[in-house]
């Protein structure tokens, strides 16, 4: 939906308006279709806005209520915004704008901060008291939308914004690299928990987060949403095809849901099972002529560089207007840099390109779209998942199929200044030992859906498409379906190769092909085998005077992984080499 930043003084000095302005600059692409600014003293809030709901001028942001002494600046979608409002209505409120933004701010002065249970959504936003001075930053429960923070030395200053490179145009941001985050970034893939990033002068709130700052800074953290992972006992006892008819009814509403937008909404539709459901059920509630779009790469090493195949099949099926893009090597390489330079965090996953190209097609033609992100993670579709049911070591068991190196290769991948390995296995440990997960397997899928999922597929989508002006909707993170299967049993789970519930679902509604094949990722064999031109501009990157005086690897073990690429692949099927040089490319990018 947008772009949004902000600055806080915790003293008697003026929020600098001019650094919330650049900050908000860099967010234009956000939200190319409006903009605007607010100032009250200690307190600047800026927004680029993407009119998706209430086209009108009556729904611009920052959203400005006198009565209410209220200042509310917010980046996302409330679905439920619609029944919220009639409730509202009911307790006397009375509103002068048609979109899900007002609803937010009128539901904070009847509720609270408890509001924020209320919502059926992907949001982050922020809102300034005027007559307390408090301001209160939340973000939704999945993290869907970003908000990162950048605090001054002396504590007496908070910034915000929806990306963190916006966070480095407003300046005085500690750009060292955090070793805890570097540690994270090349064990765990690319995942760096929060509140940690790369950089330790930039820190992003935790999803399900609502933090609530006092004039003096005193800043107090509540967490609203924590689902248990554990089977529910008279649901298992349930025949299965009631636990079938649940879930397709979850996913049926979620879907809908996504739907609402005053403007058209397509549907990112790779040919697996996922995003596949979500057309067909679109198509079964009566949807004609919904956009799909698909994208391929160039073959490499034998390795196919698109399903097409089956995005073809679907689109038949459903009669959809679906729009192919080939991408050649050339494009891609062309490309890179862009999309690197896009990513508010380093992202390793190849599909990053993918979405990103793909997105700027979209973008010519719909607003706002649907894509599948999430069902692995909450249904049990990755192959790691197996394993770790009757696992005697969950934490070690999860490391092995997970992470992308041991504790001992990665004190041969960076030099002494960061060489202190430790930190990704101590967050997993503790994660696991938590209350609320029953099994390794529950524990797994619960590390997965609020953490890995979060800072790994969810924001590389949200970074790509918003890199346009795109907004993406992810129907298998409604937290009610997420909930629900949750509280299913192991075998709904793990049967039929993994998502087997949400697969019986599927052989009602799709064609077998799409269901009975290989898993399918977003290929993108070029970046798996780094040769040609693509090599060598990631050789120069690694041996360029910024990554030489930045000092983080081992420069026998980048010649190691520069001499053989293809021999370096970690147990997720990624390139070593690939995911040092996007860390190195990145900070480039952004002239740190």
């Amino acid at each position: 939906m947008c772009g949004i930043a902000g600055e806080i003084r915790f003293d008697a000095v003026e929020a600098d308006a001019a650094a919330v302005g650049r900050i908000a600059e860099t967010l234009r692409p956000r939200g190319p279709d409006a903009s605007g600014t607010y100032q009250q003293g200690r307190v600047a809030f800026a927004h680029r806005r993407l009119k998706i709901i209430d086209l009108s001028e009556r729904a611009q942001q920052p959203m400005v209520a006198p009565d209410l002494g209220l200042t509310l600046v917010f980046n996302g979608c409330i679905y439920n915004y619609r029944e919220l409002r009639a409730e509202l209505e009911n307790l006397g409120e009375r509103f002068f704008s048609d979109g899900d933004t007002e609803v937010l701010l009128r539901a904070y002065r009847h509720w609270g901060i408890g509001c924020v249970s209320r919502l059926h959504g992907m949001f982050a936003f922020a809102i300034h008291e005027r007559d307390s001075g408090r301001v209160v930053l939340a973000r939704d429960r999945f993290g869907i939308k970003p908000l990162y923070l950048a605090e001054s030395a002396d504590g007496r200053r908070l910034r915000f914004a929806s990306s963190l490179p916006a966070l480095l145009a407003g300046g005085d941001v500690d750009t060292r690299i955090d070793p805890v985050a570097l540690e994270h970034y090349l064990m765990w893939h690319a995942v760096v928990p929060p509140p940690l990033t790369i950089l330790r002068g930039v820190r992003k709130l935790p999803p399900a987060t609502v933090a609530v700052f006092q004039p003096d800074g005193t800043r107090q953290d509540s967490c609203y949403w924590n689902p248990p992972f554990a089977t529910d006992l008279a649901l298992a006892a349930a025949p299965v095809e009631e636990r079938e008819r649940l879930v397709q009814t979850a996913l049926e509403i979620a879907v809908e849901r996504r739907m609402v937008a005053d403007v058209p909404v397509g549907v990112l539709l790779s040919g697996g099972v996922d995003s596949s459901l979500i057309v067909s059920l679109l198509a079964r509630a009566g949807q004609k002529d919904l956009n799909t779009f698909s994208i391929g790469f160039e073959a490499a090493n034998g390795e196919l560089g698109d399903e097409f195949k089956y995005s073809d099949l679907i689109a038949a099926e459903f009669g959809t207007r679906h729009h192919k893009m080939r991408i050649d090597d050339a494009t891609l390489l062309a490309t890179l840099p862009d999309a690197i330079r896009a990513m508010s965090e380093p992202m390793v996953s190849y599909d990053n390109i993918g979405f990103y190209l793909l997105s700027k097609e979209v973008s010519r033609h719909v607003k706002v779209v649907q894509s599948g992100q999430g069902a692995d993670e909450v249904f049990a579709g990755y192959h790691w998942y197996p394993p770790l049911a009757a696992s005697g070591d969950a934490v070690a068991d999860y490391m092995r199929v997970f992470f992308d190196r041991d504790p001992e290769e990665y004190l041969r991948t960076v030099t002494d200044a960061y060489a202190a390995p430790g930190a990704s296995r101590d967050f997993v440990a503790a994660h696991f030992a938590r209350p609320g997960a029953a099994t390794p397997l529950d524990r797994a899928l619960r590390l997965d859906s609020t953490v890995m999922l979060v800072d790994d597929p969810v924001k590389r989508v949200d970074n790509m498409t918003m890199a346009w002006g795109l907004e993406a909707r992810v129907p298998f993170l409604d937290h009610e379906l997420v909930e629900l299967a949750a509280r299913l049993p192991e075998q709904d789970k793990l049967g039929d190769r993994g998502k087997a519930v949400l697969k019986s679902i599927a052989r009602r509604l799709l064609p077998n092909e799409v269901i009975d094949r290989p898993k399918g990722y977003f290929p993108v064999p070029t970046l798996k085998y780094l040769s040609g031109p693509t090599l060598d501009w990631v050789r120069d990157a690694l041996h360029s005077p910024s990554a030489r005086a930045r000092g983080l690897f081992r420069e026998d073990y980048l010649d190691m992984l520069l001499a053989a690429p293809e021999r370096h692949i970690t147990p997720l099927r990624g390139s070593k080499l690939w995911q040092v040089a996007l860390l190195e490319l990145w900070l480039q990018s952004h002239g740190l």
